[in-house]
């Protein structure tokens, strides 16, 4: 059943506030948006909503973890990411404090709220800052496992998480294991590396494929830092060519992080699929989905531009 990553957050949220004394949540006057609404109902006294001052809220969560909490700070992903990124790098990554950033509506999916609210670098942002971990689950069931992951992990974590509904890839009996990348699909010639909701994009994209005679291999990498390096080589030695397939801009996020593994330690060629250097614009999210090239569609087209025989 097709459900929002938000929800699936709101919902974990919800439960595990009620079984650890030690989770404090935090959001930025966006709780019906974010789902830690869901939070606030189970546990109100160790919910507080600071407002809209994105920056204040990640100092309060630095404070809150400095004191022993387990803190879930969360707002819009251009907002947790970009407008207080200078206080989660100063006052969170750089003490190491055990925050959990879950940041909502990422990517050019939130569609009508337009370019000002896509985030499309929030993943880059975050690699970038020592002891950060950074995730991005594809579906419910992957998003409350990451939930209940991130909570036991001591040090700062940021989750992307989606406005809209997306069709399930796990189940409830998945098992999940963070450390390393999962291979949804064996194939032989090329490999579509996905994050987020361009998993099903990929997946869809590899039936098509392969009826066109490319043998293609589906991996969901949903941690991007720690990244699992020996996957990913293993992946890029055992293909002819790879491509990363990203609701994200290609510079700093998966695409990045996959070629700078591949430029030291396989010789396989890899190619970008997601947000080129430019912003979004309003519209409904899978019109401007489709406009970008976030879309089965457009990595068939992609992939069987560069395999087409001479």
């Amino acid at each position: 059943m097709a459900q929002e990553t938000r929800n699936a957050y709101g919902q974990e949220l919800a439960k595990l506030i009620t079984e650890r004394e030690d989770i404090v949540v935090l959001d930025a006057d966006l709780t019906k948006s974010t789902k830690t609404v869901e939070a606030k109902k189970a546990c109100p006294e160790r919910h507080f909503n600071a407002g809209i001052a994105e920056a204040n809220m990640m100092g309060m969560a630095a404070g809150l973890a400095a004191s022993g909490k387990t803190v879930f700070a969360s707002s819009f992903a251009v907002f947790a990411a970009g407008r207080a990124f200078e206080i989660i790098r100063n006052s969170i990554c750089y003490p190491n404090l055990n925050v959990k950033v879950c940041a909502t509506h990422a990517g050019l999916s939130v569609g009508e709220d337009g370019a000002s609210h896509q985030s499309i670098e929030d993943v880059s942002l975050m690699r970038t800052l020592p002891n950060m971990h950074v995730f991005v689950p594809c579906d419910q069931y992957e998003t409350k496992a990451v939930i209940d992951y991130v909570a036991d992990i001591k040090g700062p974590c940021y989750v992307r998480l989606g406005r809209g509904k997306v069709e399930d890839v796990f189940t409830e009996k998945t098992k999940f294991d963070f450390t390393k990348v999962k291979v949804l699909k064996k194939g032989t010639d090329v490999v579509l590396f996905a994050m987020g909701l361009m998993v099903q994009e990929a997946l869809k994209a590899a039936e098509e494929l392969e009826a066109a005679g490319i043998s293609t291999s589906v991996i969901n990498v949903s941690c991007l830092k720690p990244i699992d390096r020996k996957g990913i080589v293993k992946a890029l030695k055992g293909h002819k060519q790879a491509y990363t397939c990203e609701e994200h801009s290609i510079i700093g996020g998966l695409f990045s992080a996959v070629a700078e593994i591949a430029v030291q330690e396989a010789a396989t060629p890899v190619y970008p699929i997601g947000v080129e250097d430019t912003f979004g614009e309003s519209g409904k999210a899978k019109d401007v989905l489709k406009k970008y090239g976030m879309t089965a569609e457009n990595i068939v087209k992609v992939v069987k531009a560069k395999n087409k025989k001479k």
